[in-house]
């Protein structure tokens, strides 16, 4: 696909950064990209296969981002607005993109609101219409005024076809800076933080503390007060890296006035590994520089930039310091003494864990532009949810509690496909039961659910190994094996996933191809089980002495035919019938609608619909319980009774 991304950085560079990381990331995909930069030049490195387009450029001074400037510091010209208008049509129209992408707007820039609308409107017009998203920090700035918030509302909802939030919602959820309504929840996307560059880095000693201010003067106040800290922390060496933005004359100063233990220089491209080798980082808060000590997971003595009323790096701060990652200096504070202080806490704190946070956002924003430009030869226009809105309202009416639990089988190790679903299950707040193969189970399974609140794993057989004869439907615990034999391996399947995933585990039992013997169900409690899970309704509750059954119900994939996505409207239609049956009392209203996935297999058409699927339901405000409440001991009690 072509992809073309639009970016004005006024500023610092970070914005143009995290474009330039995305573009990478697409052209590493494949992809024919082009990146439209509007801010002060500066191309960034490492654009090999990316087409760069530099418009004519605008920046502010300070934080007055209502009043635009060129280069040399004087008002921009009407003309100059009308040249950059030019030159991006020009490049639309020229490239013709499969996907454009915008960075930040609508949600900010509004005083560049005239060409970016310009270019929307003209987007529209191109046949085929490119698909349009919107690429944003973790971190918003909500306008002060209502009627802001609604008119980029409405142009999310008019030009839009997704809002990629560039963050991990455990760190920092969108709604906590900008008042997300339910119109556009569904167009959210969380893709975790964008790395510019993902490379491993080599663990190694860790010694002396690296000062860091990103790349305009906006940091000098803390250049100087590091210096003056440093004379009160002379056992370490201090390295401070001044960026490119501060003028050189400010630069000699700082430097003439180090002591001999603190090195200043220029800012360097090896600054992430000199983080991994650091005892202690001092630095703002911007979104490149925590992806940076995220990724180096270096301790952090942070100083929020808080000019002009900014709160975006105060907020990203305090919640690094609450997940036990960081000390805060308020910009209000900054001496030297305070800083000091907070140095000698950050290098006698005892390290901890980093909380398991998504930082693979450029290559996750190439898979889902990815899933939702190739699905929409099969998803044209909205899905028609009619028919289950319809259903879920007779319920509702009914006074019919409709619940949804979802499982995905095949899981064995943590994978892309993996972060990706409990990516999703994390945005929608949705439970989720990985059926996890016993005999193929990975480490790295077991770490992966431990950072996962609302996930837990069953057990999938033994190895998902087909006994029936030829010419019968598949399965592993059918009527083909003596039951002696089956009962082991069933009670040994569980052993050897709890000795793997310990807690995280469920003592529920899931048969490959959901067909199991009714002679082997008897004899799960004997193995350990307390619960079952297969396909189709239940017949009733407590079908087995001491096992609880509950099944799935909807399976995206059409496995006899294009193995892609079953026709939606039969999707549709199968959540209106399992809803329907329950109220009507034909299936049992106290068994949740099961969703079944298979993480491992989707194509990009089948993850679009199943993202779709869940953040409808999540705006109907369905609840799709967590597993260990689908399988409690309360419901076992109900059940055996």
């Amino acid at each position: 696909m072509r992809v073309l991304i639009v970016v004005t950085h006024l500023l610092g560079a970070g914005h143009l950064t995290r474009a330039a990381a995305l573009a990478r990331a697409f052209a590493q995909a494949g992809h024919e990209t082009t990146l439209v930069s509007g801010g002060v030049p500066a191309q960034p490195a490492g654009l090999d296969g990316v087409a760069f387009v530099q418009l004519p450029p605008v920046r502010i001074a300070g934080t007055d981002f209502k009043t635009l400037l060129d280069e040399n510091g004087a008002p921009v010209h009407p003309f100059r607005l009308a040249e950059r208008r030019i030159l991006l049509l020009e490049t639309l129209r020229t490239f013709r993109p499969d996907i454009v992408i915008t960075e930040l707007f609508p949600f900010g820039r509004r005083v560049l609101a005239g060409e970016f609308m310009t270019l929307l409107n003209d987007a529209r017009g191109l046949d085929p219409r490119p698909l349009v998203l919107c690429s944003i920090r973790d971190i918003l700035a909500s306008p002060s005024k209502p009627e802001r918030i609604d008119e980029a509302h409405a142009r999310v909802l008019e030009h839009y076809d997704a809002v990629l939030v560039h963050g991990d919602p455990q760190i920092v959820p969108l709604e906590a800076t900008w008042p997300v309504d339910e119109r556009i929840r569904p167009l959210i996307r969380y893709t975790g933080y964008v790395d510019e560059n993902p490379e491993p880095l080599e663990p190694g000693r860790r010694e002396g503390i690296v000062v860091s201010g990103g790349s305009s003067p906006a940091s000098l106040p803390l250049y100087r007060v590091a210096i003056a800290a440093a004379r009160e922390i002379a056992d370490r060496p201090w390295r401070i890296l001044i960026g490119r933005g501060v003028a050189e004359a400010e630069f000699l100063a700082l430097r003439g006035g180090a002591p001999p233990h603190v090195t200043v220089e220029r800012a360097r491209p090896d600054f992430r590994a000199l983080l991994a080798r650091a005892e202690l980082s001092i630095s703002q808060a911007g979104y490149n520089t925590v992806v940076d000590l995220l990724r180096s997971q270096a301790r952090a003595v942070l100083v929020p930039f808080e000019g002009g009323h900014e709160t975006e790096q105060r907020l990203r701060a305090e919640r690094l310091k609450a997940h036990g990652l960081a000390e805060i200096v308020p910009e209000a504070d900054l001496s030297p003494v305070r800083l000091a202080d907070a140095v000698r806490q950050g290098l006698s704190g005892q390290g901890s864990p980093p909380p398991r946070i998504a930082l693979d956002g450029a290559r996750q924003s190439v898979a889902i532009a990815e899933a939702l430009g190739l699905a929409r030869p099969a998803l044209q226009g909205r899905i028609d949810w009619s028919p289950v809105d319809q259903a879920l309202d007779q319920a509702r009416d009914s006074g019919a509690a409709i619940r949804f639990w979802w499982r995905d089988d095949d899981a064995a190790a943590d994978t892309p496909q993996l972060d990706r679903l409990l990516a999703l299950s994390r945005r929608v707040r949705a439970g989720i039961a990985l059926a996890a193969i016993p005999r193929s189970l990975d480490p790295s399974l077991g770490e992966c659910l431990r950072a996962e609140n609302a996930a837990f794993a069953l057990v999938h057989g033994w190895s998902h190994a087909n006994h029936a004869p030829a010419g019968e439907k598949k399965a592993e615990f059918g009527a083909h094996r003596p039951v002696d034999a089956m009962a082991a391996e069933a009670e040994q399947a569980l052993q050897t996933a709890r000795k793997t995933l310990g807690g995280k585990l469920l003592p529920v039992f899931v048969p490959p191809w959901n067909r199991i013997s009714p002679e082997l169900a008897q004899r799960l409690p004997g193995a350990g089980f307390t619960g079952l899970s297969a396909f189709n309704d239940r017949t009733k509750a407590g079908p087995f002495a001491g096992l609880l059954q509950v099944n799935t119900h909807v399976d995206p994939i059409d496995w006899h035919g294009t193995r892609s996505l079953v026709d939606p409207e039969r999707i549709i239609a199968s959540l209106a019938t399992a809803i329907d049956r329950r109220v009507a009392g034909e299936a049992d209203r106290e068994e949740p609608i099961g969703l079944l996935t298979h993480h491992l297999i989707h194509d990009n058409v089948i993850w679009t619909f199943c993202e779709r699927l869940m953040m409808h339901l999540a705006a109907r405000q369905v609840p799709i319980l967590r597993p260990d409440e689908v399988f409690s001991m309360r419901n076992r009690i109900t059940a055996s009774d």
